[in-house]
């Protein structure tokens, strides 16, 4: 269960909560943190569908890292309504260093108990994850 590289294990909630929201769209996004007394991956704040992307970028701790899901809707040019899966590795520049290593060495194999993800962002900063990156990159 644990990863060689950080020893984070990734908390069984983490995988039933991605799993709602790509099977019935029960929340908008999901923010992850890793609890270091835990030595795992845990689930830190679920989103309601009805909130926006202003909701989830106020939801991302301004000076500590986290790792982020994120539900993106839009319309083609051809007019059809899609959704795209976006995971967010948030690594901000004034977070700290070991801490910064922490979410680096462990976001692989967390990413990979997380199936269905179609969009991959690293951001250190809010602009590297605006909704005009977010809309560029699903399209």
């Amino acid at each position: 269960m644990a990863n060689a590289a950080s020893g984070m294990a990734v908390n069984d909630d983490c995988k039933l909560k991605f799993l709602e929201l790509k099977a019935k769209r029960t929340y908008r996004f999901i923010v992850y943190k890793i609890d270091e007394k835990l030595k795992q991956v845990i689930v830190e704040k679920l989103g309601e569908p009805t909130l926006g992307y202003e909701d989830f970028a106020a939801a991302l701790p301004e000076n500590e890292c986290r790792y982020a899901i994120y539900d993106f809707d839009f319309v083609t040019e051809e007019n059809c309504q899609k959704s795209k899966i976006f995971f967010i590795a948030w690594s901000p520049d004034s977070s700290r260093v070991r801490s910064k290593m922490l979410y680096a060495s462990s976001k692989d194999r967390f990413k990979r108990e997380l199936d269905g993800i179609q969009v991959e962002l690293q951001a250190t900063d809010p602009t590297e994850m605006g909704l005009d990156v977010i809309r560029g990159r699903a399209t």
